[in-house]
């Protein structure tokens, strides 16, 4: 038989299996436009000097509530955003929870970690410079958004119907790992095969269908910053023109998007609108060979664990040495100074440790989704792979609260921006600890131990 003939038939088969379990599990789905409705400072670069000036294409937050056969319940919700703080994902979950009756391990904010999108509450707190009529923007924005996302896993929840549910894992090379490539000799290193450095290309998919085999939600992943462009209009970057594509291609269908563990991955080259639906075309065409495909149908029960580890810093700055930062030429280091200055005065010492959220969902017997907080370096999605199986595995970063960059051992050991130079940004006193990797990963394992099918 003609390979083109075998592969469309054990779709086929595969497909008429997932439609045939529909009844077991059961699927809901919703979106909602969260473009900032005037201009307000954007977030992601502390080089711009002006607020958004425009639209490319709309923001979105979006869904996806699954149900297993014995009635346990998730809610998946993506945000076409730079990340979310603690204080205001805290705020969003406990009131979801109030209003749904989904407890904190059962809800995943996952964050696009678009460079086009608004500042959100606390985020990214010592990179902006605004006066009181900014700051009551960013304030507004945060309140609304809560708002609308209540609201959004409400919808959800009450679009329920029976579902059957796929998984399968692509390719995309759009990702470079740019501390090891230098932008401007990337085309070059492409073209001779010689890029440097580690990189995760891998696509994970979860198809949710209706008992016809319609789409109803294409889940999808990558590990690449997006930031494509650096200019002064909304856009969900390459990730948002994927997310278009798909549900363009996919008419009745909502695709999101969680971003991997991409935090020291570039798409290159960059800085054109145009690049940015290109990588946005091609890694929904990776998605789309994905749905074409062979899939595996996903049976059984979900299960979702979650746990925060008190992640310790190093040495901390005493008051005399914030002071003297405080005085300092680099204003977002003075900046961060007079910020824990500040909350030292109002009686809140600095803590020796964060509380850095970890998430694992088990969907079936198959695929583990292992969400973590921050802007996670690629490292650790390697490792997770390598240790608990590799395409079965899905890594995400910037999920439930984006506090700052999470290095390796090996990357803060190396230093530079994601090993340590980027705390200044994120308003937290010092560099990471040595041991964060080996906290990280050992609670994510015994998390993956306690999750009951």
């Amino acid at each position: 038989m003609n390979r083109r003939y075998v592969g469309a038939w054990l779709s086929i088969v595969v497909l008429c299996s997932t439609v045939a379990n529909a009844d077991d599990w059961r699927a809901g789905v919703a979106k909602a436009n969260i473009t900032p409705e005037q201009p307000m400072w954007m977030a992601g670069y502390s080089s711009r000097t002006r607020p958004a000036e425009g639209r490319l294409i709309d923001l979105w937050a979006k869904a996806l509530v699954l149900e297993d056969p014995a009635g346990r319940r998730v809610a998946l919700v993506t945000l076409d955003l730079i990340g979310i703080h603690r204080a205001e994902s805290l705020a969003v979950r406990g009131a979801i929870e109030q209003k749904h009756g989904l407890a904190r391990e059962a809800v995943a904010l996952c964050t696009s970690h678009t460079h086009s999108g608004p500042v959100v509450g606390r985020n990214l707190a010592a990179m902006y410079f605004l006066d009181d009529a900014g700051q009551k923007l960013i304030a507004d924005y945060a309140a609304g958004l809560e708002q609308k996302l209540v609201d959004l896993v409400g919808e959800a929840i009450a679009d329920l119907a029976p579902a059957g549910l796929a998984w399968g894992s692509g390719h995309s090379s759009v990702a470079v790992n740019r501390r090891n490539n230098r932008e401007a000799d990337v085309p070059e290193l492409r073209a001779a095969g010689k890029l440097a450095g580690p990189v995760d290309h891998d696509v994970p998919v979860l198809a949710v269908r209706d008992p016809a085999g319609q789409l109803r939600a294409i889940v999808f992943g990558y590990a690449c910053h997006a930031t494509v462009m650096d200019f002064f209009q909304w856009s969900g970057d390459y990730p948002g023109f994927a997310q278009s594509e798909l549900e363009e291609s996919h008419p009745g269908a909502v695709a999101l998007f969680w971003a991997g563990c991409g935090a020291d991955q570039n798409p290159l080259p960059r800085r054109k609108p145009e690049l940015a639906g290109e990588y946005g075309r091609r890694l929904a065409r990776a998605v789309d060979e994905v749905l074409g495909g062979v899939m595996a149908p996903i049976e059984g029960n979900l299960s979702a664990e979650y746990a925060e580890v008190d992640l310790p810093f190093g040495p901390l700055p005493s008051s005399e040495d914030l002071t003297a930062q405080a005085a300092s030429s680099d204003r977002y280091e003075a900046q961060r100074a007079r910020l824990l200055l500040e909350q030292i005065q109002a009686g809140e010492p600095l803590s020796p440790s964060y509380p850095y959220p970890v998430q694992v969902w088990k969907l079936g017997p198959d695929v583990l989704f292992i969400a973590l907080g921050g802007e996670v370096v690629v490292d650790y999605a390697l490792r997770l792979k390598h240790e608990l199986g590799a395409k079965r595995t899905w890594v995400a970063g910037y999920t439930n609260d984006v506090m700052a960059y999470i290095p390796s051992r090996r990357v803060l050991i190396e230093g530079g921006y994601e090993g340590g130079g980027a705390m200044v940004y994120y308003g937290l006193p010092t560099v990471w600890a040595a041991e964060v990797e080996e906290m990280i990963v050992g609670k994510v394992r015994e998390l993956v131990g306690g999750t009951k099918m």
